[in-house]
């Protein structure tokens, strides 16, 4: 039970993490998972995907597909409402580790 709660909780940290780089340059799934696994999120491709599926309904994701090595790849970059969602973001989660910390 503790895991779902904390699983809840992150998402949200997750999420931020994905606009932050998405704004910085555009990013795939599995560079991604990489990426969140250094940070100690261990989450896998099948958690991934529809949360950057659901960024992009939301319009805070903008998807492109290349052509890398003979296979497509989506890439993703942060909208300008993901960048505006990120700022309100950061400024939140100054606030709250000021607090906390």
């Amino acid at each position: 039970m503790e895991n779902k709660i904390l699983r809840k909780l992150f998402l949200g940290f997750i999420q931020i993490h994905i606009l932050h780089h998405a704004e910085e340059h555009p990013i795939f799934g599995v560079w991604m998972l990489e990426e969140l696994r250094e940070h100690g999120y261990e989450i896998s491709a099948g958690t991934l995907y529809p949360i950057l599926h659901n960024m992009e309904g939301d319009g805070l994701l903008l998807k492109e597909e290349k052509k890398v090595e003979g296979k497509i790849r989506k890439y993703y970059t942060a909208t300008p409402k993901g960048s505006e969602v990120l700022k309100e973001a950061r400024a939140k989660a100054y606030e709250l580790f000021k607090e906390i910390k």
